[in-house]
């Protein structure tokens, strides 16, 4: 179904849980806690659909958006931990984890758009304006949500 491997489903289904995680963790706590069990979760659905990219991958950018979230979720998890980042701390660890979600939504929305409907796709060429769109309405609903979580950050902080 959808031309997906038992290892795809095994990345597609093994990563999908982190988006509802994510998005509990941003009603609750207005951000992505590293230090929750749901943030914990979060991190191991995200490293196992991070990881499983590496055998499934067809294009290099698959492998570069794997890396980054990769090294991204690595930076969010330890930041707290990093005294060279002073007061920087919880701000690197939000955007960190932040853009995690997005390198988790870019291409979940990419891959959907290609296989869904089943043997119709919406989409069949990466430069389609709905794809295109689809790509800015998440950066565009990235740099709202980081800038609503750096004014909460501020506002505990003082």
């Amino acid at each position: 179904m959808f031309g997906i491997s038992p290892l795809g489903w095994l990345h597609t289904l093994g990563s999908l849980p982190a988006l509802p995680l994510a998005l509990v963790m941003l009603y609750r706590h207005g951000r992505i806690d590293p230090r929750s069990a749901l943030g914990k979760a979060y991190g191991g659905f995200m490293v196992l659909g991070a990881v499983t990219v590496y055998p499934i991958a067809h294009a290099p950018v698959s492998l570069v958006i794997a890396t980054l979230t990769i090294g991204v979720l690595a930076l969010g998890f330890s930041a707290r931990h990093l005294r060279v980042l002073g007061r920087a701390r919880p701000y690197v660890e939000t955007v960190a984890l932040s853009l995690s979600v997005l390198l988790l939504l870019v291409p979940t929305a990419t891959e959907t758009l290609r296989r869904v409907p089943d043997g119709h796709p919406l989409v069949t060429d990466l430069a389609s304006p709905l794809l295109r769109g689809v790509h800015l309405a998440l950066l565009a609903g990235f740099v709202v949500g980081l800038v609503i979580q750096i004014r909460a950050l501020r506002r505990r902080a003082t």
